[in-house]
């Protein structure tokens, strides 16, 4: 008996050591979290506007702090037309909601990577884009909501862009407005790229809903007007949101393509290349005009917090675009929600570790061909290896650089000759461009600051400089044929050259 006792009271101690030497190998790491919103960092965050009297003048710290976090809740696929599994839509509804978010349970730095993808993928709000809806009008069921946006699937018949949420018991609600939502690309395989150039046709959706809603014409207005307005007055062109029908609204969506947007602080005239958040990580400067510096992590931190409601509640001169709402005055911060810092860090971190997929195309004879051409033609000096940019600023026509921007940003003092309107014109215009990366060029799509073009092959098509040439990404407007100018380097070369630049370009 005594002998059976001590083979048990050994047995286990061996497993409590056994269980120690595991619990040392899994250390837990702790993140220096830094603070988001500094007053003095705020101020000097951005690169200032063309119109230096529009750039925006940010919440105080102590405002921005009241503003309750915004929780993140568990989400669950939405499916297109027939794919829905059988009984799908009622299980939902037997589902508790649940919190996914909790920093008290991340233990390793995988453990907030993975968190991270959480908050990439956690819509801020639910409904519509465009007009107001009830929670229980699960429009994403409708085929002819698919047939309108044409809005691609995965293989297994998964809309990406959006999620289901569940905050209460036996309500199901459309969940939009996740940085997932942008920045999710589907492949003609089916298979998706998260954080890459998405490939969702946002502005198509917000035509649908602002042509589902004809009798919500102020609440379109008002929205374009929180958008899109620039400082000035009704009296500047790009401000005539009154005048404007609501098929007029929805033609100027439809005209912008997938993987282009009319983003806040742009303009619906002036739309945006979605980015490429792949790589981000080495990027010195963000969007395509190079508002925000990216020096460390909580720069990153920034951005999210701005373009996912911070930006809203900033004053622009005469212009707040969330006083529109409350009576021209900044709200109560209990009517906000924001992200917590923790949450910040964790999505920043989940940028920085999004990965290129696999290039399907080889660097044979005519890429390293392609290669020597790049090197050759000078292409090397604004889209320098191996991140293929430079990093820097470049001027849009018409812009002279201010004598303090010289000592506070890195500016190639030249100009490619590309359309300045985005950068002169809208909310987010600096009067530069940052040179792009090249990277990843073989997934993404169209190209140029407004996505005017489709391919590469159509951006080193010396035809697109003529009047008459027809765009093949975003025309505009009304517009057929307009002349895509600047950028002509490489317009001069050969057919044959071409092709190997282009081959080339497809392997970074």
């Amino acid at each position: 008996m005594y002998q059976k006792s001590r083979i048990v009271i050994v047995f286990a101690l061996t497993l409590c050591a056994l269980s120690a030497i595991g619990q040392r190998h899994v250390k837990q790491w702790t993140p220096a979290i830094p603070k988001t919103w500094i007053d003095h960092e705020m101020s000097e965050l951005e690169v200032p506007l063309s119109n230096r009297a529009s750039s925006p003048k940010q919440i105080p710290a102590e405002y921005y702090y009241r503003i309750p976090v915004r929780p993140i809740y568990k989400t669950y696929p939405v499916y297109g037309p027939g794919k829905e599994p059988a009984g799908y839509l009622e299980s939902l509804r037997q589902l508790d909601p649940v919190l996914a978010f909790d920093p008290t349970k991340l233990k390793t730095r995988e453990d907030w990577v993975k968190a991270g993808e959480l908050v990439f993928e956690a819509p801020i709000t639910t409904g519509k884009l465009g007009a107001t809806t009830t929670s229980s009008d699960l429009y994403l069921r409708n085929p002819q909501w698919y047939e309108r946006t044409k809005a691609p699937l995965t293989r297994d018949g998964i809309l990406p862009f959006y999620r289901y949420v569940i905050t209460e018991k036996g309500k199901v609600e459309i969940g939009i407005l996740a940085c997932a939502m942008c920045h999710t690309r589907v492949m003609p395989d089916g298979t998706i790229i998260k954080g890459a150039q998405g490939n969702f046709p946002f502005d198509r959706a917000l035509a649908l809903d602002y042509r589902s809603n004809p009798d919500k014409l102020d609440d379109a207005r008002a929205l374009e007007r929180s958008l899109f307005t620039v400082p000035g007055g009704d009296i500047r062109p790009e401000n005539q949101f009154s005048k404007l029908s609501i098929d007029e609204l929805a033609r100027g969506h439809e005209a912008i393509p997938p993987g282009v947007l009319a983003r806040h602080r742009s303009s619906v005239w002036y739309p945006v290349q979605v980015p490429d958040l792949i790589g981000v990580k080495d990027r010195r400067y963000l969007d395509r005009t190079g508002l925000q510096q990216h020096r460390a992590i909580v720069d990153l931190m920034r951005y999210a917090a701005l373009n996912q409601g911070g930006d809203d509640l900033a004053q622009f001169d005469d212009f707040s675009p969330m006083a529109l709402f409350f009576d021209g005055k900044r709200p109560d911060p209990k009517t906000q929600t924001r992200y917590s810092d923790e949450q910040l860090y964790a999505l920043a971190l989940y940028v920085y570790s999004l990965k290129p997929p696999a290039n399907p195309n080889r660097f044979d004879a005519l890429a390293a061909k392609g290669q020597k051409i790049f090197t050759r033609e000078g292409c090397s000096g604004c889209h320098t290896p191996p991140l293929y940019t430079n990093n820097k600023l470049t001027l849009a026509e018409g812009f002279k650089i201010p004598m303090e921007d010289r000592q506070r940003f890195n500016i190639l003092p030249i100009s490619v000759g590309t359309d300045p309107s985005l950068t002169m014109k809208t909310r987010r215009g600096t009067g530069y461009y940052k040179v792009p990366s090249l990277r990843g060029v073989w997934y993404r799509g169209p190209f140029e600051h407004n996505g005017s073009v489709a391919t590469l092959e159509d951006w080193f098509d010396p035809r697109r400089l003529e009047k008459d040439y027809e765009p093949t990404g975003f025309k505009g407007y009304g517009v057929t044929r307009r002349a895509i100018n600047g950028h002509e380097f490489g317009l001069s070369l050969s057919e044959k050259d071409r092709r190997a630049l282009i081959a080339f370009l497809r392997t970074l």
